[in-house]
């Protein structure tokens, strides 16, 4: 079930890159963004990649994995997967991200499953919102 919001994010895609598919059929895209975020109420910036490819046309997977660094520089790992569609204005994506950290403000975020909603559009401007997954 849905849990709390842990957090919401926006900020700008920096790069892009078209890597070779693992077969002919295809190719992948590896996208790196910074965005300002708000986790468990701690402001911070964060940073991370992913690579997305096309599996059947319209769905798009991808996973990734970065870091948030609050003001204060505690930080904490996250990775994730997830699936996505195109959209007119760009693409929406659904994923599953876990994270992991020593500092003792975030050390809710240990063990949990996040839920992310993501959004970037044409422009490069990327948007989530991260909720807690609970079982």
């Amino acid at each position: 079930m849905l849990g709390d919001k842990l957090g919401e994010e926006q900020g700008k895609v920096t790069g892009r890159r078209v890597l070779p598919g693992d077969d002919y059929r295809y190719v992948k895209m590896e996208i790196t963004f910074e965005t300002t975020c708000t986790i468990l109420g701690q402001q911070g910036m964060n940073m991370g990649t992913y690579t997305i490819f096309e599996r059947i046309p319209g769905q798009i997977y991808g996973e990734g994995q970065g870091i948030f660094m609050t003001a204060d520089g505690a930080g904490a790992i996250w990775n994730g997967h997830g699936v996505g569609r195109p959209t007119s204005d760009g693409i929406a994506f659904a994923a599953g991200i876990a994270f992991q950290t020593d500092a003792e403000k975030l050390s809710r975020l240990n063990g949990v499953l996040a839920v992310v909603e993501h959004t970037t559009d044409n422009d490069g401007n990327a948007r989530s919102v991260i909720y807690e997954w609970k079982a």
